[in-house]
């Protein structure tokens, strides 16, 4: 007896509806936290009427949900470092009096591990918007073939 997984039969109207919600979220390009409400607008719209919709719009989000947590580790990790080497160099009176002041004399050698380590947050949030993009495009095509795709580095928040 011969066991075979049992197969998504999906139409042209889900592919073209699971491939929307892929493309859907390089709306965030447009309308702030479009790549939240508009893929989560479709799958909930569709998730009990087709499987292969109700992967790929869990797929989107999941991925989504995952690169706002690398985002915002990454933010928390940059935004201090460049805080702590900008405020250590600034003397309290340009705060006190509102001079505009400017950072003479700054020493890089005391702070180029800080600075380093604040260039590489923002170098690999930059890789990880430019990884987002061309992901996104890929999975759009991939969902337009009827092919199931999951998204690499993604944490499974919706099952």
């Amino acid at each position: 007896m011969e066991t075979t997984t049992p197969l998504i039969m999906e139409n042209t109207s889900d592919k073209n509806t699971a491939t929307f919600t892929h493309l859907s979220t390089l709306t965030q390009y447009i309308i702030p936290f479009g790549n939240y409400i508009f893929p989560i607008l479709i799958w909930t719209s569709y998730k009990d009427k087709s499987e292969f919709v109700n992967h790929h719009g869990k797929q989107a989000l999941n991925f989504q949900l995952s690169l706002l947590l690398y985002s915002l580790v990454l933010a928390l990790i940059a935004i201090p470092v460049f805080l702590t080497v900008v405020l250590k160099n600034i003397p309290v009176e340009a705060f006190v009096y509102n001079d505009n002041y400017v950072i003479r004399n700054f020493n890089f050698q005391d702070n180029i591990g800080l600075i380093t380590i604040g260039a590489i947050a923002v170098v690999l949030f930059v890789l990880l918007k430019v990884f987002e993009f061309f992901l996104v495009i890929y999975a759009s095509i991939k969902t337009s073939n009827g092919e199931l795709y999951k998204y690499p580095l993604t944490i499974p928040f919706i099952k």
